[in-house]
């Protein structure tokens, strides 16, 4: 069996430390040899590298530095997060290597020969005082390298089985509730009004009108969004709610996503009211699908390392499409779309996730939402 060096060693130790102690994820970077980045939204540094490769000299250090921004821009891009700090740990270097200053905010380095120089580290003293104990945790283990694998598998294992739960063996309940109720209304606006185009049914059956809201008629802020205007505009909401509406549902459980469709919607209303004038009849499930949207790049976000970018790939284009659809066509409300996918992200990222459901997360996620609230029913309805 060949022998594992200090070094091989060293990494391993590092990759279960910020694994399983600190709850950072591999993110995968096509191209990229030698080094190992993970990534933890709530960690003291966001992305952690690992440079194995030996770094010969300074030119060599200076080329690394400008990958890394580089490769750092594009997930800033890809994340619209403009703030993110980068701790690299190099592992090897030349004797020709003069070690550069820390004078950087958002990337700072250790150099870290052996265990020791990790140890006696400022930085690392500073931010994972802990990472002493638990590498010297390791030492009374009769087998190193069979305990870092199984727990750092173990933990693969369980993020994974954690992901798919969420889309097997559940029942999709609230999302065919939602479209039972508006399906329900359209045939009733045919049924005992003058059908769905009949501005006098809309009227009746509470659609959005910005004089009858500020008269006191709040509740077409909510009973608007289950009112639809023609057959094309049912059909064309019923199914996105369809294709939308089950992972959100899986991904929050039902009664988090009941209210995420529920605020996108009076959030989206609002939005109406503020951009569309006190004259306009408006109604429609768009803000609260849009809404699912925002909650759905939320999603994509979050889970990023496990499922890659795609999903924020697919989702991202399809909202400028709509969008752009909305700014070219007549009688689209996208008012109600920008609001709904406001609303929709905001209230999600208040209920969090189960790998990024900090307490200090939590509290910022509900004075977003709560500023957002109260910011916009003062811009709609006091202005």
């Amino acid at each position: 069996m060949e022998q594992v060096s200090e070094k091989e060693l060293l990494i391993m130790e590092l990759i279960h430390y910020f694994m399983i102690k600190k709850n950072y994820t591999p993110v995968i970077i096509r191209g990229i040899d030698n080094e190992i980045w993970l990534e933890n939204p709530n960690g003291e540094f966001r992305i952690i590298r690992i440079v194995t490769k030996e770094i010969f000299n300074n030119e060599q250090f200076d080329f690394d530095e400008f990958k890394t921004k580089n490769i750092v821009g594009q997930i800033k891009r890809k994340t619209f997060n403009p703030f993110i700090d980068v701790l690299t740990i190099y592992l090897e270097m030349g004797d020709n290597f003069k070690k550069k200053n820390n004078d950087n905010k958002f990337l700072k380095y250790v150099y870290a020969y052996n265990e020791d120089d990790l140890f006696n580290n400022e930085i690392i003293n500073s931010h994972y005082s802990d990472l002493k104990t638990h590498i010297k945790s390791f030492d009374d283990e009769t087998n190193i390298l069979g305990k870092i694998t199984t727990d750092i598998s173990q933990k693969n294992f369980e993020e994974n089985e954690r992901l798919n739960n969420m889309y097997n063996q559940k029942k999709t309940i609230v999302t065919h509730i939602l479209i039972f109720i508006n399906l329900l209304v359209f045939l009733l606006m045919y049924i005992i009004g003058n059908g769905s185009e009949s501005t006098e049914t809309l009227i009746k059956f509470g659609a959005l009108n910005g004089m009858l809201v500020k008269s006191g008629e709040y509740y077409r802020i909510i009973t608007s969004a289950f009112i639809h205007i023609g057959i094309f505009h049912i059909l064309c909401n019923m199914y996105a709610l369809y294709s939308l509406g089950p992972i959100i549902e899986h991904f929050f459980g039902r009664l988090k996503f009941l209210l995420i469709y529920l605020y996108s919607a009076i959030i989206g209303s609002l939005f109406v009211l503020i951009f569309n004038g006190d004259n306009v009849i408006s109604a429609g499930a768009s803000g609260a699908i849009f809404g699912l949207l925002g909650s759905l790049i939320y999603f994509g976000y979050t889970y990023r390392g496990y499922i890659g970018n795609k999903m924020l790939n697919q989702v991202i284009p399809v909202i400028i499409l709509n969008l752009l659809i909305g700014f070219t066509t007549p009688g689209i409300s996208n008012a109600a779309h920008i609001g709904g996918l406001i609303g929709g992200f905001a209230i999600s990222y208040m209920f969090g996730s189960d790998n990024n459901n900090t307490i200090s997360r939590k509290v910022s996620g509900i004075i977003v939402t709560l500023v957002l609230t109260i910011f916009i029913i003062y811009l709609s309805l006091f202005q």
